[in-house]
């Protein structure tokens, strides 16, 4: 890149990020009621209502699994009928979700139907977020050029995992005073208010082009999506069983990990979120996914809290760059037309992976202990690292075989 592109891309940065503050202020507020549920859950639902790992792990899930199936039809949505259309419906649903959250509690003398309600919630829940997040990247990716891919998807992320950063201390503290209703309260009325934030902002015009088949997408960006896939597996196992570790081994408090870990994955977005932009997807992939993974080995090594502290922020280091940098390689290669439903399928494989992963690392827990998901976990993240590797053995140009 010459000396005067590059004075180029530094100058159109900073108009960027302004064009996307309005929307990461709104996945921002709608992502806390995620992160309030993240430390507290696993508690409820164990310690609370009184069942085992394998029931943690799936209700954790479950949101994901939910996610999984919704990311196709929020693309197709966010396409066709507009990015800013799919927030406010995410929002919305999000806040049935919180509604659910309530009525489970109704029934917390019944576990099992307690725990068959929280599940529709975390279910309906995930298909908000999914609708969230794909119409908030959509849009940003609509509103600037295409040579900020990168940035669009790492400063989304950003604001994510800044609300896990908050939400995580702010849910934990809510849950000791007040319990679980406070969560699902908080859940039912802050979508709601979010609506307030986005009902003003430019929305982006839909393409209006002819739908795109979902396998053409599936077959341009599997590769990459594969990649994120094992790479979330870390991310999972931080999200469902961190705090039972913590719990199991008598350190408190629980909800340090998940702020280091956004803190960290916020910091390494903030100082390295250009770098897929400008090195490469693939490249960046390697990098970062070789952290994630050590910081995985070493909250399964850690004999004290301080050390298994610094594995949780390790781990948020190093999956900070990993969907930015994947997401790169999927989108250069789908058309602008079906970029919506690319992200859509491309995030999908996280759910897969938490979906898959975290009740399967449940059953892990409950044979060999806590300890052990974080062994299998950082074994299964490595295998990002081999597809990373095969993206770079590609040839750039392999995007002019896609047909989306």
């Amino acid at each position: 890149m010459s000396t005067a592109s590059t004075a180029r891309t530094s100058s159109g940065a900073a108009p960027v990020l302004g064009a996307l503050l309005p929307i990461m202020s709104a996945v921002l507020i709608a992502f806390l009621v995620i992160g309030f549920a993240m430390p507290i859950l696993p508690l409820h639902v164990h310690q609370g209502l009184g069942l085992g790992t394998f029931v943690v792990g799936l209700v954790a899930g479950s949101q994901f699994a939910a996610s999984l199936v919704s990311r196709p039809w929020a693309g197709h949505y966010a396409d066709s009928r507009g990015a800013k259309r799919a927030v406010v419906a995410g929002l919305i649903a999000a806040s049935g979700a919180g509604m659910l959250y309530l009525l489970s509690l109704r029934f917390a003398s019944a576990p099992m139907v307690s725990v068959t309600i929280l599940l529709l919630g975390r279910a309906l829940l995930g298909g908000a977020e999914s609708f969230i997040i794909t119409g908030a990247l959509s849009w940003g990716l609509g509103l600037v050029s295409s040579q900020y891919t990168g940035k669009v998807i790492a400063w989304m992320g950003t604001a994510m995992f800044a609300a896990f950063a908050v939400g995580a201390p702010a849910g934990t503290s809510l849950y000791a005073r007040y319990g679980f209703a406070a969560i699902a309260v908080a859940t039912t009325v802050m979508p709601l208010l979010t609506l307030w934030i986005v009902a003003p902002l430019k929305s982006v015009t839909p393409s209006g082009a002819a739908r795109v088949q979902l396998g053409h997408v599936l077959n341009a960006i599997w590769v990459p999506g594969i990649g994120l896939a094992f790479a979330s597996v870390g991310f999972g196992a931080i999200t469902a069983f961190v705090a039972l570790l913590f719990a199991a081994r008598g350190w408190s408090p629980v909800w340090p990990p998940f702020t280091g870990f956004a803190v960290a994955f916020i910091f390494a977005r903030v100082l390295f979120g250009h770098l897929a932009d400008k090195r490469g997807g693939a490249k960046v992939a390697l990098a970062f996914v070789l952290l994630e993974v050590a910081g995985q080995a070493l909250i399964w090594l850690a004999p004290r809290y301080t050390l298994a502290l610094v594995g949780a922020v390790l781990t948020g280091f190093g999956y900070s760059l990993v969907y930015p940098a994947f997401g790169v390689e999927a989108v250069r290669r789908v058309s602008p037309q079906s970029r919506g439903l690319a992200m859509g399928a491309y995030t999908a494989f996280l759910d897969l992976a938490l979906g898959i992963a975290s009740p399967a690392l449940g059953l892990v827990a409950g044979a060999w202990g806590m300890g052990s998901v974080f062994l299998v976990s950082a074994l299964l993240v490595l295998c990002a690292a081999g597809i990373a590797m095969f993206l770079l053995s590609q040839p750039r140009g392999l995007s002019a075989y896609n047909n989306a």
